[in-house]
């Protein structure tokens, strides 16, 4: 438990969703549970389930849930996006758009997901950062709130479902070169400037490569011709791909695994042909492995340029 560490200020918040501005008069005598978030985080998706239920199963006891959008990746400071996560997540508590990181800053905060429980003198009682302790931190509510009760029933579903972590062999891969690691593509990278590429004849395990025309950035690789592609040799159950685009129009796309389409095993964001769509920014699951788990390749071919894909994640 923390002791005595009073609750920083909300005023740095760019914008709010589903609220006026909230401040200490607004929050006095509440219980408040604070979760910083940002919308293309795996984890905080695999998070989300328990904090939405806990706010509509205690609200009425006088919990308030605060979410803290603070984003990692430029596209997410676009309120329309947040706004767009809120409405697909089923968010109904405070949102505060944090796009400049005050608040983040105020809480000293480091972590995606983390929470922070206030209690109801506004003194910062617990944390917890990443995903688990879920039964702890809903224990740690109802203390807080003087309540005793069963513990809520959540199933995640979609990209919301639990890792399969006994089966988890991939870790998260960024693709920018500020924070890249394992490109394979023969030749090397070169950054900032658009170059053409090509996959190796074998794809290493754990690595990724691109083919057709990219340009490495900081944040992201963005294709600069139609028909570019980027792979990536995994084991996961679950395989996801933050996902931007720089033109107009929605960009179709095309998922294979071990060079087939996906079948069974395509993710809530394809079909079994492994067809999708990149319309807005965000995480999209490409691959949840029906039956056994085993070391795959997937590969996503985009039919148009300006797609930007910024990071892998698995579960």
């Amino acid at each position: 438990m923390c002791a005595d560490v009073h609750t920083p200020p909300l005023a740095g918040a760019t914008g709010w969703l589903n609220t006026e501005p909230l401040g200490p008069s607004e929050l006095r005598g509440h219980v408040v549970l604070v979760n910083f978030w940002t919308l293309t985080c795996i984890n905080w998706l695999r998070q989300e389930p328990y904090v939405r239920a806990w706010s509509q199963a205690y609200r009425d006891d006088g919990l308030v849930v605060i979410g803290a959008h603070t984003p990692e990746f430029s596209f997410e400071h676009e309120i329309d996006g947040v706004r767009q996560a809120t409405k697909e997540r089923a968010i109904d508590y405070p949102v505060a758009v944090d796009n400049d990181y005050a608040i983040w800053d105020a809480f000293a905060n480091r972590y995606w997901p983390a929470l922070y429980f206030l209690d109801a003198e506004g003194i910062i009682r617990d944390q917890h950062f990443g995903e688990g302790r879920y039964e702890q931190s809903e224990r740690v509510i109802q203390q807080l709130l003087g309540v005793e009760r069963d513990l809520v029933s959540v199933e995640g579903r979609g990209p919301e479902k639990e890792a399969d972590w006994e089966h988890l062999q991939t870790p998260e891969t960024y693709l920018g070169y500020a924070r890249s690691e394992q490109f394979a593509s023969p030749h090397g990278a070169g950054f900032d400037e658009r170059r053409a590429y090509e996959l190796p004849e074998r794809l290493p395990f754990n690595h990724w490569a691109l083919a057709g025309e990219w340009t490495i950035g900081r944040e992201n690789v963005a294709l600069g011709q139609a028909g570019g592609s980027i792979a990536y040799r995994f084991h996961a159950r679950d395989a996801h791909l933050v996902l931007s685009r720089a033109s107009r129009e929605p960009i179709a796309f095309r998922v294979l695994l071990d060079g087939k389409p996906p079948g069974p095993s395509h993710g809530v964001d394809i079909d079994k042909d492994g067809t999708g769509l990149l319309r807005e920014g965000r995480l999209y699951q490409l691959v949840r492995q029906h039956g056994a788990v085993r070391e795959r390749t997937l590969q996503v071919t985009f039919l148009e340029p300006g797609a930007e894909a910024y990071a892998f994640t698995f579960g």
